[in-house]
């Protein structure tokens, strides 16, 4: 399978790896924030897709956390980071996806929503979320997460950043 994912590469070149969006779920009462299963393997994940036509990279992730967790609230439009992962199909092979993350911060959690009996959702602090993904970049960004739950806080009182999902 090796050799024909190398010999793919070298048909088809090297190019850019394609972009999703991602929302991390910050609830900041608790500190935490949110996981969700992924519906092929059932490894945990943040709510993430493709971006959307009509909306921002931002919106576009807060549109995800909505269908994927029933997640509604305030996404900032300052990514958070990136982390690229190989992205498999069904037919076998991958291809590189460039995931640009970005806050949300959680007003409301809804019982009902598309994806409700497709996935599990959990809370966790940013750490302990840390370790649960596969990720080693997703890793870093939660990692750098964990205990900045007040400067987020206070951003979040200037309002300066903040702005609704669309």
């Amino acid at each position: 399978m090796n050799a024909i994912r190398s010999s793919l590469r070298m048909l088809l070149g090297k190019r850019p790896p394609a972009m999703q969006v991602a929302a991390i779920c910050l609830d900041r009462s608790s500190g935490k924030v949110l996981l969700i299963s992924s519906r092929g393997t059932g490894r945990w994940v943040v709510p993430k897709g493709w971006p959307m036509a009509g909306r921002t990279l931002h919106g576009a992730a807060a549109q995800e956390a909505w269908e994927e967790a029933g997640i509604r609230g305030k996404i900032r439009a300052t990514e958070l980071g990136r982390y690229r992962y190989d992205k498999t199909q069904d037919v076998g092979f991958a291809f590189p996806v460039e995931v640009r993350v970005f806050l949300l911060e959680v007003e409301h959690v809804a019982d009902d929503f598309p994806e409700v009996c497709q996935r599990r959702r959990e809370w966790f602090f940013p750490g302990q979320a840390a370790e649960l993904v596969d990720e080693r970049g997703l890793q870093d960004i939660l990692r750098a997460l964990q205990g900045k739950t007040a400067c987020f806080d206070a951003a979040a009182r200037c309002n300066k950043d903040t702005h609704d999902g669309g």
